[in-house]
């Protein structure tokens, strides 16, 4: 019977409750297995440590591992090459299975290069080839955080001399497979230390095999490990519908998968929607190095905020192309994810804290609209309801007062950012709220609020029509029925010269429809 393998770092204090990957090793180890040198490269806290200890012992029985972890050398390991080569010498001796399996021989040899001098890379290529050479089953070289190494051009040397050998495996006795892992991958690295003009793809960033295995956790595997944790704590969860709400918001980002259980489990106590929805709120408000990463990344690279901007506030579908630079990135970072072949903003949780990065910047809180929603906010909230109808109704008379002379394009393409930024202070620190990602387009844009255990959801569009209006109607009242709610609420940006503006409730079906017209 196949071993199973449960991990994802750990989702609850108890180490108990973990998310079968089983499935994952089973297909990385058939990468393995043909003899591929690949990259396993995913954004931070995406389950890449975890998984590569899971897979060292997955693969044990039939390959000998040389793991390294280049977290445990410092800058100055990297400095030249004889320092390099003791550092790396000096990792490998301290790995116990290996130092007994390679035999006394090499692991002498080991010994003296970790204290050496005058050595050159050569010196543990000699090594490498020699332990591939004397025990009887295949190597595999796994590192893990090379970014960490990204900057010293003596781990791109020593990528180049990796390259060649193993390209020459027909030749000399070398790894069957090489797994380099960390967020960039080797034709990333370039960019930090080659020269713009030289070629692009040279030397060791032509080899490796695309990593296309799912790093991310699926429902059933989030429902299996919430399963095993219904079973001992008798939470009366409906497990299948937990699972799937936590998926809905993290898109089974690993990481934060991991905090809304860890925060229900350890404070919210409810296993329900409104307690996954509380643990939201919580992740989502607090400070983590995962969304420092995030917006550091925006802040160093100003193109990648560019695009962030014109997929979250203009409803910019931007389709997907592998050639495209900004797109790598954006991946490469984990902004992003591939969906119908178009970019979409990875998950909820991510979206949601991008959208308050950029609504409540400095530029954004000296705003006018900004400023209106903070004063507002003590308005809109009676016995726990949120009334939206009056949110709408001042953002109107708001909206005409502030850019009432704004030429009509403005409100076209700008419109729905004022919104966003009116609403931002009003929702801040209570509630939470997400575009809808397949209903983000430049005609459409369908917003759902989270507050104070309810659920709101607001349709924003342009004018285009009393027809497309119409159809406006139905979109909504079809996703209305997706939530089991019997109120939804538009606001259409509208700039015919003869317009009625204002807010009116509408019936359709068996709908109750409060419609807005700026």
């Amino acid at each position: 019977m196949e071993k199973r393998f449960n991990t994802t770092g750990a989702c609850f204090p108890d180490q108990h409750y973990m998310v079968d990957i089983t499935d994952r090793l089973i297909a990385i180890k058939k990468m393995i297995d043909c003899g591929d040198y690949f990259v396993i490269n995913r954004g931070r806290q995406y389950g890449k440590t975890t998984t590569l200890n899971a897979l060292e012992t997955y693969l044990t029985p039939d390959y000998l591992v040389i793991s390294m972890d280049f977290q445990f050398l410092s800058n100055s390991d990297f400095s030249t090459e004889e320092r390099f080569v003791s550092a790396f010498a000096r990792e490998m001796y301290r790995n116990e299975l290996v130092r007994k399996v390679v035999g006394n021989d090499i692991a002498d040899t080991l010994k003296k290069l970790k204290s050496g001098k005058e050595l050159v890379l050569a010196d543990l290529f000699d090594v490498f080839c020699d332990i591939c050479t004397k025990i009887d089953k295949p190597v595999v070289l796994l590192i893990d955080e090379i970014d960490t190494a990204s900057n010293n051009a003596v781990f791109i040397d020593f990528l180049g001399m990796l390259r060649g050998y193993y390209l020459r495996r027909n030749k000399i006795t070398f790894f069957k497979s090489v797994i380099l892992a960390g967020v960039r991958d080797i034709r990333n690295l370039k960019q930090k230390i080659r020269d713009d003009s030289e070629h692009q793809h040279n030397s060791p960033w032509n080899i490796a095999v695309d990593f296309n295995i799912n790093m991310s956790l699926t429902v059933d595997g989030i429902a299996g490990m919430l399963s095993d944790y219904e079973s001992d704590h008798n939470t009366g969860m409906n497990v299948k519908a937990v699972a799937k709400l936590i998926y809905d918001y993290t898109s089974g980002y690993p990481v934060l998968v991991s905090s809304i259980c860890k925060a229900i489990d350890e404070g919210i106590k409810e296993w329900t929607e409104n307690g996954v929805l509380k643990a939201v709120n919580i992740v989502q408000n607090a400070n983590s190095p995962l969304f420092d990463s995030l917006i550091n990344k925006l802040e160093d690279y100003p193109t990648l905020k560019k695009d962030v901007i014109k997929i979250l506030t203009n409803g910019d579908k931007i389709p997907y192309t592998a050639e495209n630079e900004s797109i790598r990135m954006l991946l490469l970072f984990g902004f992003v994810r591939v969906e119908h072949n178009s970019v979409v903003i990875a998950n909820r949780i991510f979206e949601t804290k991008l959208y308050n990065w950029i609504l409540t910047s400095e530029e954004m809180r000296d705003t006018s609209i900004f400023k209106a929603g903070t004063f507002d906010k003590p308005e809109f909230v009676k016995d726990g309801i949120l009334d939206v109808e009056l949110i709408l109704t001042k953002f109107i008379a708001h909206f005409h007062e502030i850019y009432g002379d704004k030429p009509d394009k403005f409100i076209e393409e700008d419109g729905r950012k004022c919104f966003l930024i009116y609403l931002r202070p009003i929702i801040n620190g209570i509630g939470n709220y997400y575009v809808e990602a397949h209903t983000r387009d430049n005609r459409r844009m369908d917003i759902v609020i989270d507050y104070l255990g309810k659920r709101y959801i607001i349709e924003l569009k342009i004018w285009r029509g009393q027809k497309y209006n119409e159809d406006g109607e139905k979109q909504l009242s079809d996703y209305l029925d997706s939530y089991g709610l019997k109120t939804g609420y538009l606001l259409t940006f509208c700039f015919n010269e003869s317009k009625d503006t204002g807010v009116k409730t509408v019936r359709f079906e068996d709908k109750t429809l409060i419609e807005a017209l700026v």
